[in-house]
């Protein structure tokens, strides 16, 4: 289509806002705006529409045009949630609308949407104003993922639908979706790729109308599931002919040529440390202590950007990508294999390009002195975190066996040493969150689950990839150059204000104002509570007070690392705003610092776009691997189910508790299920509350549960509290010996005497627990029609409860 005339638009815009008050037909606004030749007449229809189309304008009855009052008609981006409500992001970085369920038209995750706000918020804290989906203006979604069904050959051409597609996404979950026949027709049970074509079949809003477009492959094949989860999110999982003839031709031997313009660092003891199954080695290090003892620390980072080109094919699949995704039995790489392992990897004993920042540093951990060049390097060691962890605890074999740089790993030791107490100093905010590694057999069945141990080497990496991306991103701040950071901004003031109001509750008092409060001072919170009862739901609901990291050309600052300047230098591999800044590095290094003010303002647009696509895709990789591993954990547990298991509450919410096995499996333990009392949701102290007997439950507190019910697909997994399972396996048995004494079916109104005796029999088996014999058959409290309700809540309730942690990753 056409795009329309923007003058045009804002001319008919201001128009009508000049005669808000009256309204026009089409001819009475030619004439007043001197439209009346017939293309301008075109054009101006077609502004008319656009305008009333986006809701700024009204179409009466009668045909006239009219300003419609925009203070409670808005645009903004949909985003949907499983259990069927939704919010539109009017502005960024400001809160955004509620859409409750009913009122999302047939909105679909992603879409430009046109809403009208319903309600305005009136100063209540996390509350969002409602609003209704009035009308879809662009659809972000245009294919489906699901399983195939297929319709019988009479109906199929009684009524044009060969089938129907289970989809996968639970976004999606309000949606039924149909086959039409111009597509492919697989057999029952295929995983298929489809193309919407009909967003409204027969005029339903939750109907979709589709042609399948590619078969995936059957739906119990082996890794069919997470390759499912990956295709529904829209991440790509393989590489176009174009990029892999581009990556076939790449030399896998270092010209001459290439080494010119280069520092020749080959014969600097240099060695890689990463973990034992790593195969993309993108980072080395080398280190010597200086007679004066201070440090001179290199950091040597695979030079991706030298084979990966700008506009070049796999620059723009990197670019769509923006970083690889890591999976519980595969990893989806942002670049083709034949660089990530080949030439890209810093592989021992051989030549290799590679950007270095040599940094000096004092016993204080200061950076005095740097220097950032393209380098030519040889690695002389490939070794593992385990094996350096093995070094540090004296374990004789391995010291043996790295007698050549023993003195090295020792002195890199120390330096971590100085840098962490340096960090911690300056008031760096340490979240030391568990992480789990599932290991899969071959067919892809979790076959256990094992916690991940960050030892001294895993840290000592961390600390010197840390200083490398702070020494960077100041050396071009100072500059005043075009760049690229990695930016953590300053806490919400009243996410902040709640939370500083939240833990004087435990006796920790936090001193200055909420909009400029520092990390040091949280950092000091959090030490205050170490190995209290409570520690967890400080350190979560200071979490939940942060704002995501995100990238951006706008240094502002890095505030769970306590830095000034931060940037992403030293994984190009695997993320491509690495790439774009060893690019930018390469560029000022061959062309000088001196540019002209349209230049400036060229790559400022270039990196900014570059850091929002890389921010969402970053986002998205995690949403997957979350998706993967709960999948996973869920395959895991299914077995166990009617297994009893030792938890700690992780989240309480109110509808129940989530709970954490000390493998990091999580499940939830829905309030209906709680029978020892009736519990209300206190949202300020993030508390369940007995009313009847004062029990709690509180994020940290130890329980010990059943597992009672796990559904893969969902990825759910269901416990009980042990001590309510005798309660319940007894309302069960009352329920069935009741069944028993009638011979008929039991009709609606029996059903709701047993039920009456049933609540009887939880009230005495809840006292019998207490105080170990029956005291009273009659309940004390009789619930009110809102609690019933409460308590007819299902486990559908369930939230989706991201977690951020800053680890090297992620930071």
């Amino acid at each position: 289509m056409k795009e329309i005339n923007q003058q045009i638009i804002e001319k008919v815009k201001n128009f009508f806002k000049e005669h808000e008050k009256e309204q026009f037909f089409v001819k009475e606004v030619s004439e007043a705006l001197k439209m009346e030749h017939s293309s301008d007449f075109k054009e101006l229809v077609k502004a008319l529409a656009h305008l009333e189309e986006r809701g700024h304008l009204m179409l009466t009855s009668k045909g006239k045009f009219g300003l419609k009052e925009e203070k409670d008609i808005v645009e903004g981006i949909f985003r949907a949630n499983e259990r069927g409500f939704g919010f539109v992001t009017v502005t960024e970085g400001e809160p955004d609308l509620f859409v409750p369920r009913g009122n999302t038209k047939n909105a679909m995750d992603g879409d430009k949407v046109v809403v009208k706000i319903q309600q305005q918020v009136r100063n209540i804290p996390d509350k969002s104003a409602e609003a209704k989906v009035m009308k879809v203006l662009e659809r972000k979604l245009s294919q489906v993922v699901g399983v195939y069904t297929r319709y019988s050959s009479e109906f199929a051409e009684k009524n044009g639908i060969i089938g129907e597609i289970a989809l996968k996404d639970k976004k999606l979950s309000n949606f039924t979706c149909v086959v039409g026949e111009n597509g492919l027709n697989p057999v029952d049970g295929t995983i298929v790729i489809a193309e919407i074509c009909d967003y409204r079949y027969q005029g339903k809003d939750n109907q979709l109308k589709t042609v399948i477009k590619k078969e995936i492959g059957y739906k119990d094949e082996v890794g069919m599931d997470i390759l499912t989860i990956l295709l529904q999110m829209g991440i790509p999982t393989e590489f176009s002919e174009e990029v892999m003839r581009e990556a076939n031709a790449v030399s896998e031997v270092i010209t001459e040529k290439e080494k010119e313009d280069r520092v020749d660092l080959t014969k600097l003891p240099t060695i890689t440390i990463d973990g034992a199954d790593a195969k993309d080695l993108d980072d080395a290090i080398s280190l010597e202590k200086k007679a004066d003892g201070t440090y001179r620390l290199g950091v040597h980072i695979a030079d991706v950007s030298h084979y990966v080109t700008e506009h070049s094919e796999i620059d723009q699949e990197a670019y769509t990508r923006a970083t690889s995704v890591y999976l519980t039995d595969r990893v989806v790489p942002m670049l083709p294999q034949r660089l990530s392992n080949g030439i890209c990897s810093l592989n021992p004993h051989e030549e290799r390009l590679t950007m270095t920042c040599m940094m000096d540093i004092d016993q204080s951990g200061t950076v005095f002195h740097h220097e950032i060049y393209p380098s030519l390097i040889i690695s002389d060691h490939r070794l593992t975190y385990d094996e350096v962890n093995e070094v540090y605890a004296r374990e004789e074999a391995t010291t043996q066996k790295y007698q050549d740089i023993n003195q090295m790993l020792w002195d890199m030791k120390d330096l971590h040493d100085i840098l962490a107490r340096r960090r911690h100093a300056r008031g760096a905010i340490d979240f030391d969150s568990k992480e789990a590694k599932i290991l899969v057999d071959e067919e892809g069945k979790p076959t256990e689950i094992i916690l991940r141990e960050r030892g001294i080497s895993e840290r000592l990496i961390e600390s010197f990839m840390l200083s490398a991306n702070e020494t960077v991103a100041r050396h071009f701040e100072q500059l005043k150059l075009p760049f690229i950071y990695r930016i953590h901004e300053q806490p919400d003031s009243e996410r902040m204000q709640r939370f500083l109001e939240f833990i004087t509750a435990f006796g920790v008092v936090i001193t200055g104002t909420n909009d400029t409060i520092s990390p040091k001072k949280l950092q000091k919170a959090l030490e205050e509570v170490k190995g209290e009862t409570y520690e967890a739901v400080v350190s979560t609901m200071m979490l939940r007070s942060m704002k995501q990291a995100k990238y951006d050309v706008v240094p502002t600052g890095h505030y769970g690392l306590a830095a000034e300047d931060y940037t992403h230098f030293t994984s190009p591999i695997r993320r491509y705003p690495d790439l774009i800044v060893h690019r930018m590095i390469r560029y000022y290094h061959q062309h000088g610092t001196k540019l002209s003010h349209e230049e400036e303002i060229g790559l400022e647009a270039k990196l900014q776009d570059i850091a929002e696509q890389s921010s969402k895709m970053e986002r998205l990789a995690v949403t997957a691997e979350r998706a993967v591993d709960e999948m996973k954990k869920a395959e895991f547990m299914v077995e166990k189910v009617g297994q009893t298991f030792d938890a700690v509450v992780s989240s309480v919410t109110k509808f129940g508790i989530f709970v954490e096995l000390p493998n990091t499996v999580e499940g939830l333990i829905h309030i209906s299920q709680m029978q020892s009392d009736y519990f209300v949701f206190i949202e300020s102290q993030l508390v369940l509350m007995g009313e009847r007997t004062g029990q709690s439950y509180r994020i940290g507190d130890k329980v010990r549960v059943k597992l009672v019910k796990v559904d893969i697909d969902a990825r759910e997994i269901d416990f009980l509290l042990e001590a309510d399972v005798e309660a319940i396996e007894g309302l069960s048995q009352v329920s069935n010996s009741v069944n028993r004494r009638h011979k008929r079916p039991v009709k609606s109104q029996e059903r709701r005497k047993v039920s009456s005796q049933s609540k009887t029999h939880k009230k005495v088996v809840r006292d019998d627990k207490k105080e170990g014999r029956k005291k009273d058959t009659k309940p004390k409290r009789k619930y009110k029609a809102k609690d019933k309700k409460k308590k007819k809540l299902k486990t559908k309730d369930r939230k989706n409860k991201g977690k951020r942690s800053f680890t090297i990753r992620n930071v």
